[in-house]
């Protein structure tokens, strides 16, 4: 399980880091460069903003919850006999 929910962290990872790059800041950005107007004419150069702004909160977001997850689970599986011990 913690397995797949570290693959899914990575992957989610990976995207965030290229919606990230696709995002156009104020001086111009990948975006613009590689072709995305094409996003731009497609959907309209407000529209597709928004979209790729949701997307980066929505990545975010989604990053967050789970990392909460993953160590939640961790923590338990740890509290319940796992293979981690602590010394005291």
């Amino acid at each position: 399980m913690v397995t797949a929910l570290t693959i899914l962290i990575a992957l989610n990872g990976l995207l965030l880091i290229l919606v990230v790059l696709v995002q156009n800041p104020k001086g111009g950005g990948i975006d613009s460069t590689f072709g995305g107007g094409g996003a731009n004419q497609m959907l309209g150069a407000a529209k597709s903003t928004d979209f790729i702004e949701k997307l980066t909160w929505g990545l975010a977001i989604t990053m967050f919850v789970l990392a909460i997850i993953t160590a939640i689970i961790v923590t338990g599986s740890t509290a319940a006999g796992g293979t981690i011990t602590s010394q005291g």
